[in-house]
């Protein structure tokens, strides 16, 4: 999907959310001129390096990782030792409240995105 301007995330609730107008039901990354949708990790509730190729690949200045409605996906060192490799400043929280600090941070970031896992 591409747009002008900022990537708003419009809603959120479990297994569900609307970007910039349009609703998706599976795990997505957002990036500032587009959605990646049906996002997938090799280790389902672990997220890896390789999951995250095309954010490396961009190098967001700030990345927010929505490990899900309860929390139960896992990021590992290495993963976060890698984005800090890059220069990738990172946020991590529950989906929910990722979803309130991606929309509050683009104000004052240009160069933002999301990994955001939208079950568990």
């Amino acid at each position: 999907m591409e747009t002008e301007g900022k990537m708003r995330i419009d809603h959120y609730r479990f297994g569900h959310i609307g970007v910039a107008g349009q609703d998706y039901d599976a795990d997505l990354i957002i990036f500032p001129d587009r959605v990646e949708p049906n996002w997938w990790r090799r280790d389902g509730h672990c997220l890896g390096r390789q999951d995250l190729a095309s954010v490396l690949a961009e190098a967001p200045e700030l990345l927010v990782i929505g490990t899900g409605y309860f929390g139960r996906m896992q990021v590992p060192e290495q993963t976060l030792g890698a984005l800090r490799e890059a220069g990738v400043e990172v946020r991590m929280a529950k989906t929910g409240p990722a979803v309130a600090e991606f929309n509050r941070l683009q104000s004052h970031c240009a160069r933002i995105a999301a990994a955001l896992h939208l079950t568990c």
